[in-house]
């Protein structure tokens, strides 16, 4: 890139001065006035912000959706004398998630960072991010050395729940499949209410947003933090006609079923079916957890007032638990208390294996889940750490975020599942699996709900047509920082 005309060394000494006034206003916009004696709390600033003209012009993109909307600031911007970042961040907040404190935790993020770096997630959605914002930054990479610098070394802090983070990691693997390198690393703020993302790669299960110190901390980890790989795993759901009830974030229509077909499907397929695709990272579930989750999600949305905090939450959740019947299974005549042997059946691949083979699912099971971390349902591990020798009497492995293979298990009544929830007991061990193919007929049942990460949804039934989940792995991993 051409550099800006000079007019002598007045108006560059002026230029200059101007920059070294606006970052020493910068830092006390930052919240460290009472600290400006300590050169190191202003470096840490510096290292976090980006310079001013890069950040608006990747700000000018992302509002107007065009890579090219920000190359005023390029051209005028004297960015030679603009120090590039060391660790540049960028920052979604949900504001929705946990006990809804994400706007007292943006207005203090955007203090300590900037305020272009830091989005609410209902004005800047993660792709436009990822096709506008980095978009922005590798068109200028060549001809400016502060674009090139940022675009190499930038990660991202999601602050919110585990379906937050899911999003934003699925936005980000759209570089992966285009070969646009590197793919930024996540960091996590757990504002949600489980926070399983969070606890598998050491950033805790809560976030004390009150502190500021908290913050910075964080902040620290997510820009020195190693760089680790989770397995990401890509779900099909094939139905026929009807639509999925407010489908979440995760889950989104598609014109192509990709289904293997050299499994046959069991029932009956209708000439016309609607597909949706979607990844998660942590779980995949059907049956009565999944019920549980939806009821809690809508009340959480109508009465917002209610979802105060993750301990008011678990209360909820405990509440609706009761309340759909999972706790008096055996008494219940409702078809959807039933086993799920009576409307599902699956089939898996084993880790290096390219056949599918039947899996017997128990009379007793009211919930399947496959599980992708150690950590559900706030920081439990239901498979257990199981012992040498019954892995090997029962063919399983060692259980890892990267290993390619999920773990199935099946949840019975409530109180077994709340034993499993204690840890007392471990949850009903089905299978490992490296892909997974799901059968759903209707029967007397109208809905089933399935979750994904925490995003559940009520899938509708047909008695006479069958609907099929396939799960297979992400050819590439997802990549986040551990925040121990």
């Amino acid at each position: 890139m051409a550099k800006p005309s000079s007019e002598g060394d007045s108006s560059t000494a002026s230029r200059t001065g101007s920059r070294s006034t606006m970052r020493e206003s910068s830092l006390k916009g930052c919240g460290f006035s009472s600290f400006t004696g300590f050169r190191a709390e202003k470096e840490d600033v510096l290292r976090l912000a980006m310079p001013l003209y890069l950040r608006l012009a990747m700000l000018d993109c992302i509002k107007k959706k065009d890579v090219d909307a920000g190359d005023q600031h390029f051209q005028t911007s004297g960015s030679e004398d603009d120090p590039c970042c060391e660790n540049p961040v960028v920052v979604f907040i949900n504001p929705k998630s946990g006990s809804r404190n994400g706007s007292v935790l943006q207005d203090r993020l955007q203090h300590m960072i900037s305020q272009e770096q830091v989005f609410d997630l209902h004005n800047v959605k993660p792709d436009e991010f990822v096709r506008y914002g980095l978009g922005c930054l590798e068109k200028w990479a060549e001809k400016d050395n502060c674009a090139k610098e940022t675009r190499k070394n930038i990660r991202v802090v999601v602050a919110g729940g585990d379906g937050t983070v899911g999003w934003v990691l699925g936005c980000l693997g759209v570089l992966h499949e285009k070969d646009q390198f590197p793919v930024p690393p996540v960091a996590i703020i757990p504002l949600g209410t489980g926070n399983d993302l969070a606890r598998s790669f050491g950033w805790g299960g809560s976030f004390p947003f009150a502190r500021r110190s908290a913050i910075k901390r964080a902040l620290q980890r997510a820009t020195n933090g190693r760089i680790c790989h989770l397995d990401s795993w890509h779900v099909v759901v094939q139905m026929p006609g009807g639509e999925v009830v407010d489908p979440p974030h995760s889950l989104k229509t598609t014109e192509v079923c990709d289904v293997d077909q050299n499994l046959k499907i069991e029932g009956r397929v209708p000439d016309k079916v609607n597909c949706y695709e979607g990844v998660f990272y942590n779980y995949f579930s059907i049956g009565m957890d999944a019920q549980v989750a939806y009821g809690f999600h809508h009340l959480r949305n109508e009465k917002p007032y209610l979802a105060q905090g993750p301990i008011s939450n678990k209360i909820i959740y405990s509440g609706y638990s009761c309340s759909q019947g999972w706790f008096l299974t055996p008494c219940m005549s409702d078809p959807s208390l039933r086993g799920l042997n009576n409307i599902l059946s699956i089939h898996i691949k084993r880790k290096n294996s390219s056949k599918w083979e039947p899996i017997e699912i128990p009379r007793s099971v009211r919930a399947i889940v496959a599980l992708n971390l150690h950590s559900y349902g706030s920081g439990r591990n239901p498979w257990g750490n199981l012992k040498p020798d019954y892995l090997k009497k029962r063919g399983f492995v060692e259980a890892h975020v990267d290993d390619g293979i999920l773990e199935i298990f099946g949840l019975k009544q409530g109180w077994h599942a709340s034993f499993v929830m204690v840890e007392l007991i471990s949850a009903k061990h089905i299978a490992q699996a490296s892909s997974i193919r799901l059968e759903l007929s209707g029967g007397d049942w109208r809905d089933a709900f399935l979750q994904m990460d925490g995003e559940p949804w009520k899938q509708p039934m047909s008695k006479e047509y069958s609907t099929i989940v396939e799960i297979k792995k992400v050819p590439f991993p997802s990549v986040m920082v551990n925040g121990e």
